[in-house]
């Protein structure tokens, strides 16, 4: 079940999510954003990592160190 509640508006400004972290936030941070589960996030960037050869983990340390 999704966490976020679907009749509040999603956030309208990114920030990580120190609450709902795994490692530094991004994830949750971009599921609250977007108003979506954090599951399908994380399984986006998995995924994405795996088959972009680490792309998209370069891409979530860059947001990890530039947001906030």
């Amino acid at each position: 079940m999704n966490q976020y509640d679907p009749i509040r508006p999603a956030s309208s400004s990114f920030a990580l999510d120190r609450q709902n972290k795994k490692v530094f936030g991004v994830c949750a941070g971009i599921a609250r954003y977007l108003g979506v589960s954090t599951l399908w996030v994380r399984l986006f960037f998995a995924l994405g990592t795996i088959l972009g050869f680490g792309t998209l983990a370069l891409v979530y340390i860059a947001i990890a160190l530039i947001a906030d």
